[in-house]
């Protein structure tokens, strides 16, 4: 493969808008750590596999991590075998394999997994004193130019595999800036903000089409069939995120008929602490010319309308939205995946429809949300302390009149009166 790529590799930790430093993310906001140099995790970028070091050293406390409690990928992908005097850990995997996510852009083709430290106790202890960590790693391979090291084959080939070649499409997804001029470098949120997507397909010498979005979902690894998970899009076009106290919908009109935006409140699971979310999104195209309807749609829930409009097509074709049973089937695309009952599709659409992911999206709570938290706390220990300040007032008050009243008899003794004979 030529040259060897670019490597990006991305730390952050909570409360940092920096996109890119030589830092893990953690786990507990509470802690933070700044890696002695060279870096603790180290990744290259070869023809046809990533290979990560990790130094044992990785919290640079000095005391050394286990090997066993690392992975590499949604896979959780072991390290290579090591010496004991050995310093670092080193893995070796493909570009596909682990579970690595391709996410093809315009300028590159960018593999992502990421590095787990997940530490266990050692023995019979109950006890950890390290940190869980996850470093998210991608690795950046341009698509201009020749990347391939083997020799250049004749043009000529049959007419067929030619037709075939130009009629395969290439889907995106990508996160944008908020008035959508560009691609969005960091992929950091606050609670609050919005994410703005732009769903594409570059049709190349196809003729013209239109895409949907069919179905999203939120998680928090780049496999989207884990749980805990979040619907965005759902029964073949109806952003259901929008039902709830959120104002996700889809952007109308669109720019083009081969892209279609939309936005996202952001959010993040409650009881996990990770907040690195990845969106999974099942795309499709139809015919530019053919009218949209109840499986090829783009419907946004209005709440001051309380009803459910399409950026394009007839308004009923967005009424099987507030029921949940939109086309044939009337099932979301997860449950029938989940149920070992994927939907069907015909073999002349294989190339017409794909699913994308876009992650991992870092969502920081806002650095004055402690601050907020504290009025709600404070008046019991106000009201406490006004008791307290008054009951010591009241004590005090008491002693002095006790003593007071002391002295004054003390100087004016009563004489006993005597009876006259």
């Amino acid at each position: 493969m030529g040259p060897r790529s670019r490597l990006f590799v991305c730390f952050l930790l909570w409360g940092s808008t920096e996109l890119c430093s030589p830092q893990p993310f953690w786990d507990d906001e509470t802690e933070r750590f700044r890696p002695s140099k060279p870096p603790a995790v180290m990744v290259e970028c070869q023809e046809a596999q990533l290979v990560v070091t990790v130094d044992k050293d990785l919290f640079g406390t000095g005391k050394l991590i286990q090997p066993a409690d690392l992975s590499l990928g949604p896979d959780n992908c072991e390290p290579l075998a090591s010496a004991d005097t050995d310093g670092v850990v080193r893995f070796a995997v493909g570009l596909h394999e682990c579970g690595n996510i391709l996410q093809v852009t315009d300028n590159a083709l960018v593999y992502s997994t990421f590095l787990l430290h997940n530490p266990r106790p050692a023995g019979n202890l109950s006890i950890l004193r390290t940190n869980r960590a996850e470093v998210p790693i991608e690795c950046h391979y341009p698509r201009q130019g020749n990347v391939s090291s083997w020799a250049i084959q004749p043009t000529w080939v049959p007419f067929r595999t030619t037709v075939f070649s130009e009629e395969k499409l290439v889907f995106s997804l990508r996160l944008m800036e908020e008035n959508w001029s560009a691609e969005k470098m960091t992929p950091t949120f606050q609670l609050g903000d919005r994410a703005h997507l732009q769903a594409q397909v570059h049709t190349g010498s196809h003729v013209p089409l239109r895409l949907f979005v069919d179905h999203c979902v939120a998680t928090l690894t780049p496999d989207w069939s884990t749980s805990p998970y979040h619907t965005i899009v759902d029964f073949h076009g109806c952003l259901v995120d929008g039902l709830t106290d959120a104002s996700s919908a889809f952007k109308a009109p669109r720019p083009r008929p081969e892209i279609l935006q939309f936005t996202v409140d952001v959010f993040h699971f409650a009881n996990d602490s990770r907040n690195m979310i990845y969106i999974t999104c099942h795309l499709k195209v139809t015919p530019v010319d053919r009218v949209p309807d109840q499986l090829n749609k783009a419907c946004s829930f209005s709440k001051s309308s309380n009803r459910w409009s399409p950026v394009e097509g007839p308004t009923d074709i967005c009424r099987c939205c507030s029921k949940g049973r939109c086309g044939i089937s009337g099932r979301s695309m997860r449950l029938s995946h989940r149920e070992g009952r994927p939907v069907p599709r015909s073999r002349r659409h294989v190339t017409e429809e794909a699913d994308v992911t876009v992650g991992p999206l870092i969502f920081l709570r806002k650095m004055n949300d402690r601050g907020v938290e504290g009025p709600t706390s404070s008046p019991p220990l106000v009201m406490l302390g006004l008791g307290l300040a008054t009951v010591m007032t009241l004590t005090l008050a008491a002693i002095v009149l006790g003593l007071t009243g002391r002295h004054q008899a003390a100087s004016h003794p009563l004489c006993p009166v005597s009876a006259s004979q």
